[in-house]
């Protein structure tokens, strides 16, 4: 085991507790749900940006490469000031939703370069312009711009140019899991003498503001000299935690409090309030910091002038000892040097296989991504509703208002976030993509994730599962038998045994889950799935959260295939929790069962009425079933049609001769029902190995979609497979219902509709969740097909490829959106010039929400490492089969 394991090992069995400090800090809590208690439930307003410096936070902290305990009751960021912003850089700048003209959007440059899963080593690098920070111009310029413009981002406003910024890289290296050392190293980039103000700040959240009976914690000072200072931090909890902060520098005491003053005209209580060090560095105001150096926020100010070209390092150090003698002494540097090599270590023993370094870099900072993601979610609807003691109670539109009938969602604890600034809340179907990649690293906490999520604290008590923040009624696709499995078979390959406890537990869960889409999602109870929104935005031509226009629903192919997906998913997992309880046969014959139906229904075998394959074109759509009982399809040819492809799976003989109950059961049906195999993948009829198949799309139909997906006038891009074919550009799909045209165009970036705010697009780009299932599909008809099936890839080229083959081009296209190509040029920066050519950007890789559809350039969010980090995934898994062949 390496260090790192151990670690890991020594954190699991609770006998020393690495991850109690980690990066759980928000890049933004301001703007979100937790914290609007406005009448009509506009969160972006009600808490702007500009509240975020003066107004205290009710359910969490954000802060610049921050870190905190897992219960965020003692906090670590760093500030910045430039000698010309207008306020200090605490936080990170970004656009709301009303603001951006393609919705929120953060508007910094930031990269997560380092991080090992008990946190023990983690680096981070934020670029932070040496003139005025652009707030005004970002904003107006974005909000006058249309949505058929690009936005305009940081780099256009020229702030970066002749290199006048400093990098600012903050490095964490725990000594022990309750010693923690801290190196912040400035580089001023640009040929000009430059001065730094570098506040590292320490304060304690508030949470005495909205409970009277909890004891208000303290700061103070108990040294200071030349060589070091030391920060007393006594909480009554957490108990007690000593900052030592290096050489003679100025010592900034204020209250975490709300500057009412400033921002509702009344008085306050203390004249020291959370913007208080703001004041004073910013405004000179003198009164506006402690003088007798206590309070409940810290900040030692470095005033830092550094020449053209040179770097200067202030360190820190966070620690339960208060007895420190050297805290900088020659250990600081051997124990940041040893935990550098760990990491090395370990993550080199996560991909042992030749790869190029580019790569490893890519993976390493995918990785890194996911783990700086980690954030303390605090969220108790109850009291959300309620209110607290002692504060002006809700207005009473909240009770009718969001997320009022999840009054049982209990919410505190670390959960992996897709995206800290743009989306700082968990996501159920993100979150499951999140877990295959942190499973490779850390199998422990992906497992904890998914039995959190099915919790009664957070599933309803009726089966159904949270989806977001925003509204934690919309119904997300139904992955997490998936990633429970996947999960389960990660750790098993990696350890050499699965958990069946875990399996088990989960299992049982999400049997009330599966039972509430069967209740709930299927309208007409013929096995054909509605489902609605499910993640995909403005995938079609209407809302499909909301009623449709013309009335009466939609009979989804992407709803129904999930539900096929979800079915074999939990047949595969009872067949593997039956190896120790045959009991669970029962269960999968039903799963066996279910799928047949789905399977039947969803091409109309039984009932050609409600068919959503189209046997002209060759594809799945949806169909909209109106008032009148009439049906057509809606001929969009998107990732909803592709979906069918994820209902696959390959039964091993040794797990049929292995369950002669389970196998009796299912010849049974087949020769009882053989109108409902007829269009399956016929359990009868071996394939490699003997190996039976359950699948939506056999044979023929596989063929059929595949010749569109593979095709480059369609799908099939340099990057992987767009959400919406290419034919689509040329051919938009219009349907006229009344006086109104409802439509969709081929779009290969940015939305052009304000659908879900406008900023994600299912109209074309390329997206790493659905081309990572699609990837799973083919590895799974190719284990029963084997080299017996071959399809053209790309389509009307003249190569014919095996399933096997296909896949692998596929993951390989996707790495190459990161990847530098021969001209060392890596497609997810587009145009940017910077990015790509000067030696301080073109290695810092962001891993963006989506990518263009043409080019591979990153769009949307640009910190999604939650389902993007998957690349790392595809990474390990083609080095794998390299070193294989």
């Amino acid at each position: 085991m390496t260090p790192e394991e151990v670690r890991l090992q020594q954190d699991q069995e609770r006998v020393a507790y690495w991850k109690r400090w980690g990066p759980y800090l928000s890049d933004r809590q301001w703007g979100t749900v937790r914290e609007d208690y406005s009448h009509d439930g506009s969160a972006w307003d009600y808490f702007p940006h500009d509240h975020a410096r003066s107004r205290v936070y009710r359910w969490g902290e954000d802060g610049i490469a921050g870190i905190s305990d897992s219960r965020q009751r003692l906090c670590f960021a760093i500030a910045l000031w430039n000698g010309n912003d207008p306020i200090l850089k605490e936080r990170l700048f970004g656009l709301t939703g009303t603001e951006g003209n393609h919705g929120e959007d953060v508007k910094e440059y930031y990269f997560y370069l380092d991080n090992t899963p008990t946190h023990s080593y983690m680096k981070c690098l934020y670029k932070y312009p040496q003139q005025a920070f652009p707030y005004t111009q970002l904003v107006q310029e974005n909000r006058r711009r249309s949505k058929f413009e690009p936005e305009f981002e940081l780099l256009d406003t020229g702030i970066f140019g002749e290199n006048r910024y400093f990098d600012v890289f903050v490095e964490y290296a725990k000594a022990a899991p309750e010693d923690i050392l801290i190196q912040i190293a400035i580089a001023n980039r640009s040929s000009e003498v430059s001065t730094l103000h570098l506040l590292p700040t320490l304060w304690f959240r508030n949470i005495w503001a909205w409970n009277p009976e909890i004891e208000k914690p303290f700061m103070k000072v108990v040294r200071s000299d030349p060589n070091f200072s030391l920060i007393e931090a006594e909480h009554s909890h957490l108990g007690t935690r000593w900052l030592y902060c290096q050489g003679d520098t100025e010592l900034l005491f204020t209250d975490n409090e709300t500057n009412y003053e400033r921002l509702f005209g009344y008085s306050n209580d203390s004249p020291y309030v959370k913007d208080g060090i703001n004041e004073y560095v910013v405004n000179g105001k003198t009164a506006a910091v402690n003088s007798q150096r206590i309070g409940t926020k810290f900040a030692a100010h470095y005033t830092l002038t550094i020449n053209p070209g040179e770097t200067k390092i202030v360190r820190l150090r966070l620690s339960d000892v208060q007895t420190l003698t050297e805290p900088f002494g020659e250990d600081f540097d051997t124990i940041f040097q040893t935990r550098i090599a760990e990491a090395d270590e370990f993550y080199h023993g996560i991909c042992p296989f030749p790869t190029s370094e580019d790569e490893r870099n890519i993976q390493r900072q995918a990785f890194a991504g996911l783990l700086w993601s980690k954030q303390y979610y605090n969220y108790v609807v109850h009291d959300w509703l309620k209110g607290d003691p002692q504060q002006p109670p809700p207005p009473p539109e909240r009770q009718a208002g969001r997320n009022h009938e999840w009054i049982s969602l209990f919410s505190e604890d670390i959960l992996s976030m897709p995206d800290k600034w743009e989306y700082p809340w968990f996501a159920a179907w993100d979150l499951a993509f999140h877990l295959i990649p942190l499973a490779v690293i850390d199998p422990y906490f992906a497992k904890l994730q998914l039995d959190r999520l099915t919790r009664e604290w957070y599933m309803q008590p009726n089966g159904q599962l949270p989806a977001y923040e925003w509204a934690f009624g919309d119904v997300n696709p139904p992955v997490q038998a998936w990633a429970a499995l996947r999960v389960y078979q990660i750790e098993q390959k990696s350890c050499g045994k699965g958990d069946r406890a875990f399996l088990e537990k989960v299992f049982h869960k999400l049997l009330l889950n599966f039972t509430w889409w069967v209740n709930r999602k299927d309208v007409e109870g013929k096995n054909v799935f509605q489902g609605g929104f499910l993640g995909l935005d403005n995938i079609g031509v209407f809302d499909r959260s909301k009623e449709l226009p013309t009335g009466g629903h939609l009979n989804q192919a992407d709803g129904t295939s999930w539900m096929g997906m979800y079915c074999l998913n939990m047949l595969a997992i009872a067949l593997e929790l039956a190896k120790e309880d045959s009991t669970y046969e029962d269960i999968a014959s039903k799963f066996f069962e279910h799928f047949l139906y789905i399977a039947d229904a969803i091409d109309g075998i039984g009932n050609a009425d409600i068919s959503l394959w189209n046997e002209e074109d060759g594809f799945y759509y949806d169909a909209l079933r109106l008032p009148d009982g009439r049906q057509f399809p809606v001929k969009v040819r998107s990732i909803v049609g592709l979906i069918p492809l994820y209902a696959v799976t390959v039964l091993e003989l040794e797990t049929l001769e292995r369950f002669p109950g389970f196998k009796r059961r299912m010849q049974w049906f087949i020769r009882n029902r053989p109108d409902l195999k007829d269009n399956v993948a016929c359990m009868e009829t071996p394939g490699v190995g003997a190996r039976r198949l359950l699948a939506i799309a056999y044979q023929t139909k596989l063929k059929r979609i595949l010749q569109r997906m593979l095709d480059e006038n369609e799908f099939l891009s340099d990057y992987g497979i767009r959400a919406i074919s290419k034919y689509h550009l040329k051919d938009p799909y219009i349907l006229r219902q009344g006086e109104h045209d409802y439509c969709v165009r081929y779009e290969p970036a940015e939305s052009t509709t304000s659908l879900f705010g406008g900023n994600s697009n299912w109209r074309g780009p390329i997206w790493f969740p659905v081309n990572y299932l699609i990837i799973e599909a083919l590895w799974k008809f190719y284990d029963y097909f084997g080299d017996s099936l071959k399809v053209e890839y790309p389509t009307g080229s003249g190569q014919e490829m095996t399933l096997r083959e296909v896949a692998i081009g596929l993951s390989h296209r996707l790495v190459a959106i990161f990847g530098q190509d021969s001209a060392g040029r890596r497609p997810v920066y587009g145009g940017l010039k910077i990015f790509q050519s000067d030696p301080h950007w073109r290695n810092y890789i962001l891993f963006h929400e989506y990518f263009h559809g043409d080019n591979g350039a990153g769009i949307g969010a640009s910190h999604q490492t939650g389902w993007t980090g998957l690349v790392a995934a595809l990474i390990l898994q083609n080095a794998e089969h390299r070193a294989q062949e």
